[in-house]
């Protein structure tokens, strides 16, 4: 626990550090916090936050700056967001057109990138994969082309391999089966019905069912995508342009989006904008990394998730509001625009 004095002193060497980017020292300290202590009393009081893993010293200097835990305390306990309507009014204005959801997102993804000055990150609305019509084909042994068709009237096509041989008829059959019981459900709902009724159907049939259902769970996870935008101004980010391996990483990280897609699936679970500091929980794949993310609805009910990641060093106030009122502007547009 820290008393009133240490957290004012972290506080303000915090939003030093954001506002300049250079270690604070003693003196700085002092001056910046307002409080009539000597220099050996701020020392000491430093030297207690470092004990703490709070700040830390850099080799190159006599400063101290915040560690991943120091920004954490700050963002839990001492951020106050301001809200600034003249700044609120400026993001609004930007605007996100109603339309089509895969504009929508990739707009978002771009304005969060030009605002933060960092790199925008939406997940596309998650859609459930509800069918309104199966076949199967059987192609060579043991080989079945399962074609499943959208209410909307698309089409996905998935090959499967069963443990069994199946003739043309079987496979009749099994989507006439299908198509009876389960059309127009999603395929949880498939997934769920099934686990109920597979013992009233024959062993072969029960195992080409549940590849089916397989294949539609495949096709949501397909849905789950991830828009990027503003990779390229981390190249700008002293913290980052520094380190050339780690910058490698983290554009592969962009580039193959899964972890992204994990890091806003759990931000998905949140209500409201929440921050994630590096390294926490596996979360942030980078000790370096912060994401500010707050997830976005459709006709209230919450569809996906967007952020914005940039360095430890970021205005986290800027970011939430930033983050906030964009959430916002996309969950009216998607609501009031285009439906897929």
């Amino acid at each position: 626990m820290l008393d009133d004095r240490s957290k004012l002193l972290l506080k303000t060497l915090v939003e030093r550090y954001i506002a300049d980017g250079q270690p604070v020292g003693s003196r700085t300290l002092s001056k910046e916090a307002g409080l009539e202590l000597s220099p050996a009393t701020i020392r000491n009081v430093m030297s207690d936050l470092e004990e703490l893993g709070l700040i830390v010293s850099p080799h190159t200097s006599a400063g101290r700056v915040p560690t991943a835990r120091g920004y954490r305390l700050f963002v839990d306990t001492m951020l106050t967001a301001r809200r600034d309507d003249a700044r609120i009014q400026g993001f609004s204005s930007s605007g996100i057109e109603q339309g089509q959801p895969g504009r929508v997102i990739n707009h978002a993804a771009q304005l969060l990138s030009n605002l933060s000055q960092f790199v925008g990150v939406v997940m596309a609305p998650r859609r459930t994969t509800v069918f309104r019509h199966i076949e199967f084909l059987s192609l060579s042994e043991r080989r079945v082309l399962v074609i499943l068709v959208s209410p909307e009237g698309e089409v996905q096509n998935r090959i499967i391999h069963t443990e069994s041989d199946f003739d043309q008829s079987q496979l009749v059959e099994a989507a006439n089966y299908f198509n009876a019981h389960y059309a127009g459900l999603d395929i949880e709902a498939v997934r769920e019905r099934l686990k109920q009724e597979l013992d009233a159907l024959r062993g072969e049939i029960a195992d080409l069912m549940r590849a089916a259902v397989d294949v539609g769970s495949e096709a949501d996870s397909e849905n789950d995508k991830v828009v990027v935008a503003g990779e390229r101004n981390l190249l700008s980010v002293n913290e980052f342009s520094r380190d050339m391996d780690n910058l490698r990483r983290m554009f592969d990280m962009f580039e193959q989006k899964a972890q992204l897609a994990r890091l806003l699936d759990v931000s998905n679970q949140a209500e409201g904008v929440r921050i994630y500091i590096g390294g926490e929980s596996q979360v942030v794949p980078f000790e370096d990394l912060s994401v500010v993310s707050a997830p976005y609805e459709v006709d209230g009910q919450v569809v996906g998730t967007l952020g914005v990641i940039g360095p430890q060093r970021m205005a986290y106030d800027r970011m939430i509001e930033i983050v906030d009122v964009t959430s916002k502007l996309v969950s009216n547009a998607l609501s009031h625009g285009g439906k897929s």
